[in-house]
């Protein structure tokens, strides 16, 4: 494995160490399309089966011990959380080396939501979805999460169906509010998520990185910017947005998952690997130039209907591991000096040479000398797992009585 000029293996080792990607609580759960749900037998139920697997996730790679939860799928009631049961919940958490990460408030699913939350028409209802981010913070504080994940299903599916300025500033007043709340605990952060379409097809509330940019710019200093490589539409330069957001101090987390159409939420690297070996081109970059790690949260949200839940989790961890990696091969100082020449062919081939290099022995390695198997997926498939916990679970399995849920 060649290294760049002044870049020891040791360094290379060390970033690893720091790298660390959070698990979503409902990526182990059965779910669902619009057509409908498909069950598996080894599919989590309850936060305390979420729980355990994402800590078999992170028995076999060693990089996870973060869990990502939803208010509304993780805590039923989505509002009133009982401490004790919380507290339960964290402690959980603590006995299988897991912490919990990012607080996902539901803004989507109640039936009052139809025609939006914090962008309703209606006050009444603008109150509510307010009242429960800020409930969701005071949730968050109580498990210990210093991250506040928020996105938003509102939108119109036809012209004239709302009015967008008005609608524009409801969200933004509401971010104003949530973010007084967020400061309070002390060292909490938001993160504001966008997506271009769905379910809104007409117009959605924050369709872009820059309308999310500035939603967090208003709202203050603890608002940042998530990026869903999902979030996109075909052909977007997703690692120009992310290098923006650098520059800006305005990137504050990822949801990794890949893409041929749109939201997908296929396994990292199933579809585009250079597009996630780029991404992670320009994070590295930008530390390399800052003498520091960046401070972003990274973070999966997929959730397989036909993969196995929790390989299809060991797939994206270890892929997002390799194209880091890869990233961090690449010879900057090279690519620079090509640059100063208008040289284009070399200074590509500065980004192309690093991700052509086969960084998996040296990751097995890396693993084996954490005392982590060398292959994650072989090792958790002969641990028998999956077998294991469908004949807990599937037994209590019922068929859906029809229609169709996401969760």
């Amino acid at each position: 494995m060649k290294l760049p000029p002044a870049l020891s293996e040791q360094h290379i080792i060390d970033r690893l160490n720091r790298f660390e990607i959070e698990t979503p609580s409902w990526g182990y759960a059965d779910t669902g399309t619009r057509f409908g749900k498909f069950l598996q037998d080894a599919a989590a139920a309850t936060i305390e089966e979420k729980l355990a697997d994402a800590a078999a996730v992170h028995g076999v790679t060693g990089c996870c011990p973060r869990v990502a939860v939803h208010v509304l799928w993780d805590f039923p009631g989505g509002g009133g959380f009982e401490p004790r049961a919380v507290a339960a919940v964290g402690e959980r958490a603590k006995s299988l080396g897991l912490r919990i990460g990012s607080i996902n408030p539901n803004l989507f699913q109640d039936q009052c939501y139809k025609l939006g939350s914090v962008t309703n028409r209606d006050p009444a209802i603008r109150r509510r979805a307010i009242g429960h981010m800020i409930e969701s913070v005071r949730l968050g504080t109580l498990l210990g999460s210093d991250l506040l994940s928020l996105w938003f299903a509102d939108g119109t599916n036809y012209p004239g169906q709302g009015h967008i300025r008005e609608r524009k500033r409801w969200m933004s007043e509401a971010f104003g509010e949530l973010h007084d709340a967020v400061a309070e605990t002390g060292d909490m952060q938001m993160l504001i998520e966008y997506k271009p379409f769905e379910p809104a097809f007409y117009h959605t509330d924050i369709a872009d990185w820059g309308m999310a940019a500035a939603f967090a710019r208003a709202a203050g200093p603890r608002a940042k910017v998530l990026v869903d490589t999902g979030h996109h539409l075909p052909g977007c330069n997703i690692e120009h947005i992310v290098a923006f957001l650098i520059d800006e101090g305005m990137l504050g987390g990822f949801h990794f998952n890949d893409r041929k159409y749109a939201d997908d939420d296929l396994t990292v690297g199933s579809i585009d690997p250079y597009q996630m070996f780029r991404i992670f081109n320009e994070i590295v970059m930008a530390e390399r130039e800052r003498g520091a790690d960046l401070a972003i949260a990274y973070m999966i949200d997929q959730s397989h209907n036909i993969k196995p839940k929790t390989e299809a989790m060991i797939e994206t961890v270890a892929a997002c591991q390799e194209y880091f990696t890869k990233a961090l091969l690449v010879d900057h100082a090279a690519a620079a000096a090509a640059r100063e020449q208008d040289d284009v062919v070399m200074a590509e081939r500065a980004i192309k040479d690093a991700f052509a290099t086969d960084v998996r022995p040296f990751l097995a390695e890396y693993r084996a000398s954490r005392g982590l198997p060398r292959d994650p997926l072989v090792a958790f498939r002969e641990s028998g797992y999956v077998a294991r916990v469908a004949a807990e679970r599937g037994a209590g399995k019922r068929k859906p009585k029809g229609g169709s849920s996401y969760a």
